[in-house]
């Protein structure tokens, strides 16, 4: 079969008049579409890209929080939203709605990327999935032993342990797009697999210790909902409004019974369907035929479409959809209501113990929790080494794993409710490791990179796939 073109200027059956008027402006050759839109889009399709608009949020973000205008970013974000429709009454301020509602959108997509990688992807298979399962484990026992070692029970920062335990995905994966071919793409995906399990005890740690007073009566109603969607997808209605009018029900019961609110988005997000509902030949044979008499009627496309879209899984269509909004807004949105600490206490992050067990935590005991229990799973034969990476660059990728970031402060902004000072402390205390973890990655990778021949690896690797 002959490969479709890339790029559709390209293709020499198309005439250049098409794409000088269309069919969108985003394709045609005007000037603006050429030179700005495009090259935009393909910013947006680099890895590092949502990193970097996730940095420059909280960036500003702590700008506007120290400047002489800190008053409108303070006002801005505790501005109060009410919306009141029927029995739905909420009152919030805006970061509020940012953390409990717009959130809600990542945690679907971390919950859809979870729900592929059971069913499709490395955690599907035990033996690939041992090692960075095993990591992941040792990444987050070890921060949190670090933490609660230097904030014992009974201290004010206590409640703060699941803080260091948190890897951010976005700029994890954006750090390695940054060094390019450099890290092998074993190496990457045994990064991705890490945060992904990371991001499930995380999820686990957020429901079970950071769970307000709980209302059993909310909780059997969003679980009910739930059950709902689960029949709605036996009975094999695809209609997207009842999921999402069902979904929005689920959110609002969890929000009332005193669970985290955004857990609604991971559990629906697992309900997904992460296999396709037909077969892609069904669809490519109705074409063929619907084609043949060279005319194309309404209901014969109404077909084709639906044929076509139910070829592809909705886990991975909804992926496709929601990531880059996940990316390149809800992300620099939640930073930039956030990250906004005032920095005038920066000295009392290296004193005190919430800041010292954080910096600790993320700095020190996620590359160690991770290369120890990496170590130990190889040597006991309980996993195996991912093919051409080396033990010194797993310290680095466990290292860049202590970019704690997004999740870090959002688990920040429930440790510690009504101690502001100890919220900002670690917030400040978050920042500065996810930094240090990063510059400290980045070296350690670029040291055990050295000298490696990036073809050569890249053929010794295309051989493992085909053995």
């Amino acid at each position: 079969m002959a490969s479709r073109p890339s790029n559709p200027h390209d293709d020499p059956s198309i005439s250049d008049e098409l794409w000088e008027t269309g069919p969108s402006y985003l394709e045609s050759n005007k000037p603006l579409a050429r030179l700005v839109a495009r090259p935009v889009r393909e910013f947006l399709r680099v890895e590092a890209a949502g990193s970097l608009l996730l940095l420059l949020a909280a960036a500003v973000a702590l700008v506007w929080a120290n400047s002489p205008w800190a008053s409108s970013y303070d006002s801005l974000w505790h501005t109060h939203l009410v919306l009141d429709v029927g029995p739905l009454h909420l009152d919030e301020s805006l970061q509020h709605w940012v953390n409990d509602a717009l959130m809600v959108i990542f945690f679907f997509v971390v919950g859809l990327e979870i729900k592929y990688e059971l069913v499709n992807g490395d955690l599907r298979d035990p033996k690939t999935a041992a090692l960075p399962i095993v990591a992941a484990i040792g990444g987050m026992v070890v921060p949190a032993g670090i933490y609660l070692a230097l904030n014992p029970p009974g201290s004010d920062g206590v409640d703060g342990w699941g803080i260091p335990m948190a890897t951010d995905i976005a700029f994890a994966v954006g750090v390695l797009g940054v060094l390019g071919r450099r890290i092998p793409s074993s190496a990457r995906l045994f990064l991705l697999t890490l945060a992904i399990v990371d991001d499930i005890g995380a999820i686990l740690v957020i429901a079970v210790f950071y769970t307000a007073d709980l209302s059993l009566g909310w909780l059997a109603i969003a679980i009910g909902l739930l059950a709902a969607m689960v029949v709605a997808r036996l009975l094999r209605v695809w209609t997207i409004v009842v999921y999402a009018i069902l979904g929005i029900g689920v959110w609002f019961a969890l929000l009332e019974s005193g669970v985290h609110a955004t857990l609604a988005g991971v559990a629906i997000g697992l309900l997904a369907p992460a296999t396709p509902l037909l077969r892609e030949e069904i669809a490519r044979g109705h074409a063929r035929e619907a084609l043949r008499d060279n005319v194309l009627d309404p209901d014969e496309l109404a077909r084709l479409r639906f044929l076509l879209k139910e070829s592809v899984s909705v886990v991975e269509r909804l992926i496709s959809t929601l990531h880059p909004v996940s990316a390149y807004v809800v992300l620099p949105v939640f930073a930039l209501a956030n990250a906004g600490v005032e920095l005038g206490a920066i000295g009392k992050v290296f004193t005190e113990p919430v800041g010292i067990g954080i910096i600790l935590g993320l700095v020190v005991g996620k590359p160690v929790g991770i290369f120890v229990s990496s170590y130990l799973a190889v040597r006991l034969g309980l996993a195996r080494m991912p093919a051409d990476t080396t033990w010194p660059m797993v310290l680095g990728l466990g290292a860049v794993a202590g970019i704690g970031f997004t999740v870090s402060i959002f688990i920040a902004g429930l440790s510690f409710p009504g101690a502001d000072l100890l919220t900002e402390e670690a917030k400040i205390a978050i920042l500065l490791a996810s930094l240090l973890a990063a510059v400290v990655g980045v070296a350690l990778l670029l040291a055990s990179t050295r000298g490696r021949d990036v073809e050569e690896a890249d053929e010794r690797a295309a051989e493992a796939v085909t053995r």
